[in-house]
């Protein structure tokens, strides 16, 4: 009553599934992490924060086995728009850091986000009023 299917199914595996390498969860943890602090780290060194930019590049090497390429050029972006965006940055490598509980990352990603904070807070609080002397 029914023909038999005579090509292979979309769900029938490639005969050749071995042929491409793959990568442990760990190893894309660590490629995804690699690649958030270089982000993080071009946006530091942009900031011109040279013992923050050293410490996060230190880690990058550590990831990648190689150092990484510093940021060399500038950009007109205001300041506060760098810090969030750093901390943005600094957010994700702490996110990852913990899913593969790489503690000596986490600690450099809280300390930027803390920094980043900071500054944001600083450029964004109202300035003190001004008072006339012998004003009440």
């Amino acid at each position: 009553m029914y023909e038999p299917i005579r090509t292979k199914s979309v769900h029938t595996p490639a005969d050749h599934a071995d042929d491409f390498p793959h990568r442990s969860r760990e190893e894309e943890l660590d490629i995804q992490l690699a690649g958030h602090l270089a982000a993080l780290l071009a946006v530091t060194d942009e900031l011109d924060l040279g013992a923050a930019g050293d410490r996060i590049a230190e880690q990058v090497a550590r990831l990648r086995g190689a150092p990484p390429a510093r940021h060399a050029g500038r950009t007109d972006a205001p300041a506060l728009a760098l810090h969030r965006r750093a901390h943005a940055l600094a957010g994700r490598a702490l996110v990852v850091a913990a899913s593969r509980a790489d503690t000596a990352v986490a600690i450099v990603a809280a300390e930027r986000m803390d920094a980043h904070t900071a500054a944001i807070a600083a450029a964004t609080a109202p300035a003190a009023p001004s008072r006339l002397v012998g004003a009440l």
